[in-house]
Parts: structure tokens; C-alpha cells; sequence
């Protein structure tokens, strides 16, 4: 079907809702009215106002978690230092024991020097030969 010619007479645009005017959301049953209820009055320094008091309490919260922490901390240091002042010769040993282990496991991840597969039959190869010499 072709489109309608617009003529001079009639609108372009409908008579209708205007630009900027709310759009209709439903229609209510009990009243029989179409479009948007009145809403309620939206004040944004009341919003503000909130969010402001929340990030407060946020804040509030992590400055005791880390005071929490680093005090966490102090009395381990404290602790630690009253252990060494009062055990000196343990606690050297103690610290040579894990000095020496972290030695003996570096030391024996480079010690290990990976063969390869042609080292492995070659190794194989020379163990056959001096079993059948063995034997003659």
C-alpha cells in the first residue's frame, strides 16, 4: 500500500503528547485514569546528605580494622623480641635450622641437573654392554 500524500491542511505530527511531557506507564482501574502518579518530591541534598553519613561509617569501620591490624602486628614484634631476650641460644638455633633448610633445598633443586632422554639411553645402552661382557 502506498504512503499518504501530507497535505497542506493536515499536522505532521499528531495531536498527542508533547516533547517533554511524561509517557504514560498504565492504566488504573480504579480510577479510570491513563498516565504517570504523581510522584513524590525528590530532594537531592537529602541524598547526599546520606551517602555522605554512610561513607563515614565506612570510613570509621576500616580506620579500626587497621588499627586492629597494626596493633595485631606490634604485639607480635613485642613477643618476638621478649622470646629472643629471654632464649637467645634457642632462638639462634632456631633461625640457623631454617636458614640451613632453605640452603639444603636450594641447594638441592641446582644440584639436579635434568637428563636428557638421549643421556638416559646412552646410559642404558653402555649398562646392556657391560652385562653381556659379564657374561662372556
Amino acid at each position: 500500500m502506498p504512503p499518504r500524500k501530507r497535505t497542506a491542511t493536515a499536522p505532521a505530527v499528531s495531536e498527542g503528547a508533547k516533547i517533554g511531557e511524561p509517557v504514560p506507564r498504565a492504566v488504573d482501574t480504579n480510577t479510570a485514569s491513563v498516565g504517570i502518579p504523581p510522584q513524590p518530591d525528590y530532594d537531592p541534598r537529602e541524598e547526599i546528605r546520606a551517602l555522605r553519613k554512610q561513607m563515614e561509617s565506612l570510613r570509621l569501620e576500616i580506620s579500626a580494622a587497621a588499627r586492629s591490624v597494626k596493633g595485631g602486628a606490634m604485639q607480635a614484634a613485642r613477643q618476638t623480641e621478649a622470646t629472643v631476650k629471654l632464649y637467645p641460644v634457642s632462638s639462634l638455633l632456631a633461625v640457623a635450622a631454617v636458614a640451613g633448610a632453605f640452603a639444603f633445598a636450594i641447594a638441592g633443586i641446582r644440584s639436579s641437573t635434568p637428563r636428557s632422554r638421549y643421556d638416559r639411553a646412552l646410559d642404558e645402552m653402555r649398562d646392556l654392554y657391560d652385562r653381556i661382557r659379564d657374561r662372556l
